[in-house]
């Protein structure tokens, strides 16, 4: 037996995975954005590692971006 066969559990077994995790990143998202006053569809953006990192600091930073605008 090759080391790369997989029989027959094939690339379902990735595709799966790869839909759970981006299921536990994406709903988080989904249920915090709203809250901040963020549309809940960016949450998509979360699957992007970079994009998770953005929506973060987003939310980190939002009540400091919304008290500057209000300001001036």
């Amino acid at each position: 037996m090759m080391y790369g066969d997989y029989g027959s559990y094939g690339m379902g077994g990735g595709l799966i995975w790869l839909l759970l995790m981006a299921a536990v990143l994406i709903i988080p998202f989904w249920k915090i954005l709203p809250r901040q006053g963020i549309p809940s569809w960016v949450a998509v953006f979360a699957v992007i590692p970079v994009g998770a990192i953005i929506l973060l600091w987003v939310v980190a930073f939002k009540d400091k971006i919304d008290t500057t605008a209000e300001t001036k």
